[in-house]
């Protein structure tokens, strides 16, 4: 990388920090200057994600490292953008747009610093996402769940804050954890620069190696919480599905985060070795499990929120799964299976309120509160809520189909093409290069039943909603709240059109992202700027 775009590297995190600390300043009552804070600070960042993945992907894949200290690795803080943290980063700031936008018709002003909240979510999404060591992963980590509790439970309410505290206790035995596994790693190998173990693991003795492997796996159970893989999952379907609207389509990218942590260190410390495969097994068999309770809650499901909480583990099992084979091809497709499923559940939740207006405000927890409508709120008149459009329903019910389609996998758009390049590896014609075992098959068939149990689900809740129901009413829908559901489903539709640049970029992460790529290289070969000492003229001797 150019000397001038490393520094690009930490802006995801300093700009949702600093927006986010600067409206906590701003006065409750001033919401229209704190949205548009937010949405300049995540226009912002979109840029800066987006100039990221150009420079990731014009050095092919080689690692850009910012020293923050200015200490050299392992010693000093280091965050790395490579093909796969870069993608990641742009994923969660163009989800953050639309579900912003989304926020600002009524949710903003259910309750106290929304906006600030969501900043500080995006600065822990994306610093979890560059981070190079597993101290400051923990750090990350940490402010993403803390900006997760508030946004849980925004716009109050007894299911939210049943789901709330359920959700804190667990993801903070998850942290707990997270410390141990860290200190079993660190009294093992000596470090926690995650390049640096990579090198130092296969020399580990075989008398503190199981120790080692404990501190793993302890580790990965933390994250395996986080992706909700079964029976670890219990605590997802009810706080995903109470949450508020906005903030239930911003979680759809958390579960991520923890199977991108598993990828990233699956593909770097257990790649070769002693330890190598370490995990692998219980990530193909948890992720298939967990595969099929998200296909059995799925059809058990009336509710749509339920629906999408279900979907996130589907699309979590599908992952987990997959990259338990340790097949470069099927984590290619698995990528833009990522992408594109993290981007439909985004669109899903937003529209889920949408929908659900047309049976009533009671017919769903998500539907919206007195606050949120602005009931509470005597600056905003009653009749300025919304206008009732011509197309309401005609529009929803097109989003709907869409959704469903990329929900279930059927062609053309972008979630068949990621499925058929999962399927296609997994058949045989990806990097294996041996036919099929039976647990690949067995993960094939379930691929398949999933996409077919989202189908008969969406389509049964769409023809209860829009066709059967005796008493739909058009709802009153505004603009700035269709428009990022739409824009989303655009975006995936271009996704779609796209696809074999976007694969091929996705196998190019892959190839980056292993041992054999370039970012232990770049890590560890990254050299200290000279400090003021250094460039001070020395004094000649007498």
């Amino acid at each position: 990388m150019m000397d001038w775009s490393k520094h690009l590297i930490v802006a995801p995190i300093l700009i949702p920090l600093v927006s986010g600390a600067l409206m906590l300043f701003i006065a409750d009552r001033q919401r229209v200057l704190k949205s548009m804070v937010g949405l300049v600070s995540s226009l912002l960042l979109l840029l800066v994600s987006l100039l990221l993945v150009g420079i990731a992907a014009a050095d092919y894949g080689a690692s850009g490292v910012y020293l923050v200290a200015n200490w050299a690795s392992p010693f000093g803080i280091v965050l790395v953008v490579d093909r796969l943290s870069a993608f990641m980063v742009a994923l969660s700031a163009v989800l953050s747009v639309p579900v912003l936008v989304f926020s600002m018709a009524r949710w903003h002003s259910a309750g106290a610093h929304f906006h600030s909240l969501f900043q500080f979510l995006l600065m822990g999404l994306n610093g979890a996402f560059l981070t190079g060591d597993l101290f400051n992963l923990f750090v990350f980590f940490e402010v993403m769940l803390a900006a997760s509790y508030g946004l849980l439970l925004h716009g109050s309410g007894p299911l939210r804050v049943k789901a709330g505290l359920h959700y804190i206790a667990v993801n903070l035995a998850a942290a707990l954890l997270f410390l141990i596994g860290v200190s079993l790693i660190y009294g093992t190998a000596g470090t926690l620069n995650i390049a640096d173990l990579a090198a130092r693991i296969p020399g580990i003795e075989p008398d503190r190696r199981m120790l080692m492997e404990a501190g793993a796996a302890v580790l990965g159970v933390a994250f395996l919480i986080k992706a909700g893989m079964w029976p670890l999952c219990f605590w997802l379907p009810s706080a995903y599905s109470v949450a508020a609207a906005p903030a239930a389509a911003i979680f759809a990218l958390l579960s991520k985060v923890g199977i991108y942590i598993i990828l990233r260190l699956t593909m770097l410390l257990f790649a070769e070795g002693p330890s190598a495969g370490f995990g692998s097994a219980l990530l193909l068999y948890g992720g298939m499990v967990t595969l099929a309770f998200g296909i059995i809650g799925v059809l058990a499901s009336q509710a749509l929120a339920r629906i999408g909480a279900y979907s996130i583990l589907v699309s979590s099992g599908t992952l987990l799964a997959v990259i338990g084979l340790n097949d470069a091809a099927a984590t290619s497709g698995a990528l833009l299976y990522l992408v594109s499923s993290t981007l439909t559940l985004g669109a899903f939740f937003l529209l889920v309120e949408l929908v659900e207006r047309c049976q009533g405000a009671g017919a769903s927890v998500l539907a919206v509160t007195m606050e949120a409508y602005g009931d509470a709120d005597d600056d905003v008149p009653e009749e300025l809520d919304g206008v009732t459009m011509p197309a309401t329903l005609a529009m929803l019910g097109v989003c709907f189909a869409g959704c469903t389609i990329l929900l279930a996998g059927l062609p053309p758009l972008s979630g068949f093409i990621a499925k058929f390049g999962i399927l296609s590896a997994i058949i045989g014609t990806g990097s294996i290069g041996v036919p099929p075992t039976g647990p690949a098959l067995a993960l094939a068939a379930l691929i398949i039943i999933a996409g077919l149990a989202t189908l008969i689900a969406l389509t049964r809740a769409g023809i209860r909603t829009f066709w059967s129901s005796l008493d739909v009413a058009v709802p009153r829908v505004l603009v700035v709240e269709v428009a990022p559901v739409l824009a989303l489903l655009a975006l995936l539709a271009a996704l779609t059109i796209q696809a074999g640049p976007a694969l091929s970029y996705m196998e190019a992460a892959v190839r980056s992202t292993g041992k054999g790529g370039s970012y232990l290289n770049g890590v560890m070969e990254e050299k200290a700027l000279p400090s003021w000492r250094d460039l001070q003229p020395q004094a000649s001797g007498d």
